[in-house]
């Protein structure tokens, strides 16, 4: 019986799409083998822009990561996210050196389909968006590596269908998580029914062995830890002793009776205690004297495992006082007066159930999927970081904060794997990647985006012309010399303590003056350490364009045209890409312009003849075949370099390399 798969569809999902106006989000269908969609663009090379690490200043503190090797192989390109993606898996060059190499993908491809593609019909909308969407994601798998992961960043237009989208592309036993993300730090009243305050993020696996980098922990994640009893191993909180189902850990739900009121305390019904009776028994033997012993409980112990009386195990002992009542409560209180209490707990001054310390934990946290704006920034956050860096100039509507990009990057990825973005905006995944010491991809299609933000933000980034974003982070707030807080206070409330109680008195200079008011400022006191660094700029980046089209479709005559940029460098570019060839270095390429194993390829701006064949053939060792690429070959001239060289052939530009024709056979 054949399996079946749920699979989302839409209108023309058997079509592909090419652009057809130059730096626009603006797309016409055609067949997929139509060579205008087919062909391979190469990356022609602009500038490389190289930056300088500046030295550590000693007012400030600087990180572990300011002293990152600051990456240098990294690429920005101007050019459509679909032809640069190709380009990415398919130039041999540029496939050896990213197909299967990328760790992390993070995009933010356009949202709303109805801004993004006003020329069209309702109808055709969400399919246009979706197959723009399919060819890249099929290209993105292509360039993870089994470790790496895509985060793709959306708001309530699109994101239902993406789910199914990549569910039928990664598979739905490589989903991950759904990120939400607070992007609004207030309401917005223009609304027509709710304001929006959140983004999602949908996260999916390339392959098996993903793995996520654990948050470091902050003070708000310990503010819940405290040491009432002086614990020498630090500071913890009471958690709960026991565990859910019951019913399979029957040996496990017993009483203990509580040494200073007598009760027995059992689990709560459908749990047991967590741990071992022998862990639980030395802990309890630290309060008073405790035994095992089997009791009539039978029918309590079946109630709470959700079992009948004769299904329950009768052979489950409870943890009991070996010493009379009084004499176990005067001990268990001297032991509670005294300090430091046992692991497990009693609760209510003493009088109350069994609780279980659990300390602070060396582990990272495991990332949440809530992401408040307080933790990774807004929108404005983000608005601020770009007016900061290009002063007078209007920024995106709807930036991304650098601290939010820093989390994904963080979770993802390692110092010197390679991220990719190929919805490149304002920029801010490689700047935020470069500052993390990792390598980086990205690209624009919009030329003034390019010009306005990407490069200019780039080339701060390495300059270290880029104060703002995660380039530096507050100094800790820490209390003043010789301030204690009670237990259970933190840093961070007394800082606010301090902060309200001065906005109180700010009027009433009575107060002011008052000895309590002085004697409180004085004990909540606190104080910032330095600002710290985390980057000093360095490394670099190589400028790219996309290589103009080559080949091109009449759909008059219905045949293949070249166009007139297929010339030159460019035209030898093209040809070996399409081909599967690798360019030759420049004092390697003399007499042939790329090799694919022992095949040469030579590109011919003319006719192909019986001397280019005798000449070529000339320059070859034995076991070496040609490919000779030529707009025209002259008669015999095919059969005279099958004899002369062996598994070699002549391709005709441009139908060799795409025969199409519309409504007929492809080849």
């Amino acid at each position: 019986m054949s399996k079946t798969r749920l699979e989302l569809t839409w209108y023309n999902k058997d079509k592909a799409l090419i652009p057809v106006a130059a730096g626009k989000y603006d797309y016409m269908w055609v067949d997929p083998s139509d060579p205008r969609y087919c062909e391979t663009h190469t990356l022609v090379y602009d500038e490389y822009v190289q930056g300088e690490q500046s030295p550590k200043n000693p007012k400030y503190q600087y990180s572990d990561r300011a002293d990152l090797e600051p990456q240098e192989d990294n690429l920005l390109i101007l050019g459509e996210s679909g032809d640069v993606l190709e380009a990415l898996t398919r130039v041999p060059e540029l496939a050896d050196k990213y197909a299967g190499k990328v760790k992390l993908v993070y995009i933010d491809p356009p949202f709303n389909t109805a801004k993004t593609f006003d020329s069209y019909e309702d109808n055709l909308e969400h399919s246009i968006w979706l197959t723009m969407m399919r060819d890249r994601l099929l290209h993105l798998k292509k360039l993870l590596c089994d470790g790496g992961s895509i985060w793709v960043h959306l708001d309530d237009s699109e994101v239902h269908r993406m789910r199914l989208l990549m569910d039928e592309i990664f598979g739905t036993d490589h989903y991950i998580a759904e990120i939400v993300w607070q992007k609004a730090d207030s309401p917005r009243n223009d609304a027509d029914y709710f304001s929006s305050d959140h983004d999602t993020i949908l996260i999916y696996s390339r392959g098996s062995s993903f793995v996520v980098n654990g948050l470091p922990r902050t003070a708000k994640d310990n503010a819940r830890f405290s040491n009432p009893d002086h614990d020498p191993q630090g500071a913890w909180w009471d958690s709960d002793p026991t565990a859910p189902d019951s019913k399979e850990h029957q040996g496990m739900v017993y009483a203990i009776q509580q040494p200073i009121t007598g009760e027995l305390i059992y689990p709560a019904k459908g749990r047991h205690w967590s741990f071992e009776q022998n862990t639980i028994l030395e802990s309890m033997n630290t309060w008073a004297p405790y035994t095992t012993r089997i009791i009539d409980d039978a029918a309590k112990r079946a109630e709470l495992c959700g079992v009948t009386v004769e299904d329950v195990r009768q052979d489950v002992a409870a943890l009991l006082l070996a010493i009379p009542l009084n004499e176990a409560k005067e001990e268990a209180q001297r032991v509670y007066g005294q300090k430091t209490w046992p692991t497990y707990i009693l609760r209510s001054d003493g009088n109350g159930g069994l609780g279980r310390k659990s300390y602070i934990p060396e582990r990272l946290n495991v990332p949440r999927t809530w992401w408040s704006n307080d933790e990774v920034g807004h929108n404005r956050t983000a608005k601020a970081e770009i007016k900061a860096l290009f002063p007078g100039k209007s920024p995106f509507s709807t930036p991304k904060p650098e601290k939010l990009l820093e989390r994904i990057i963080h979770i993802a990825t390692e110092p010197g794997d390679i991220v990719l973005d190929c919805f490149a905006g304002s920029g801010t995944t490689a700047a935020v990647a470069q500052k993390m010491g990792r390598r980086w991809v990205t690209c624009e299609l919009i030329e003034s985006n390019f010009h306005t933000y990407d490069l200019p933000r780039l080339t701060k980034v390495v300059n270290d012309e880029d104060p703002g974003g995660i380039t530096k982070t507050k100094g800790e707030r820490i209390l003043a010399d010789g301030v204690e807080l009670p237990d259970g206070v933190t840093v961070e409330d007394a800082a606010k303590f301090t902060q309200v109680l001065n906005k109180l008195i700010d009027d009433h200079d009575e107060f002011k003056k008052d000895s309590m008011i002085t004697w409180l400022k004085e004990h909540t006191k606190t104080k910032r350490l330095k600002t710290v660094i985390n980057w000093r700029g360095g490394g670099g980046f190589q400028v790219a364009h996309l290589s103009p089209a080559c080949f091109d479709y009449d759909e008059e005559y219905n045949r293949v045209l070249m166009t007139p940029e297929a010339t030159g460098e460019n035209l030898v570019r093209s040809v070996a890409a399409n081909l599967g060839y690798t360019m030759l270095s420049a004092d390697d390429a003399d007499i042939f312009d790329a090799r694919r194993g022992s095949s040469y390829l030579k590109v011919i701006e003319g006719i192909a003849t019986m001397e280019t064949v005798d000449w070529l053939v000339s320059n070859t060792q034995q076991g070496d075949t040609i490919t000779i690429a030529a707009f025209s070959v002259m008669d015999g001239v095919r059969e005279h370099l099958r004899k002369s060289c062996k598994g070699s052939r002549i391709v005709a530009l441009p139908d060799d390399v795409f025969h199409y024709q519309q409504g007929g056979e492809d080849e």
